[in-house]
């Protein structure tokens, strides 16, 4: 696994959360199964740009927030 996947999953889970949104909520806002998303969150797939564009507009967030590592800290 790359370096970038723990990042991008650690990042949606933590945003997802801190915005009070379930897993299905924000599956359902960014066009995706909820198993898809939970293994997205759970750094299990590689997912797409597109994919990563839509999670992000479903968050709230601009896309470039998914990939920073430094929100991590």
């Amino acid at each position: 696994m790359g370096a970038l996947r723990p990042v991008v999953s650690a990042n949606i889970r933590r945003l997802r959360a801190t915005a009070g949104l379930s897993q299905e909520a924000v599956a359902r806002a960014a066009g995706v199964t909820l198993n898809y998303y939970g293994q997205t969150e759970r750094g299990q797939t590689n997912i797409t740009l597109d994919v990563l564009e839509a999670i992000a507009e479903a968050l709230g967030v601009a896309p470039e927030r998914l990939l920073d590592p430094t929100t991590l800290v």
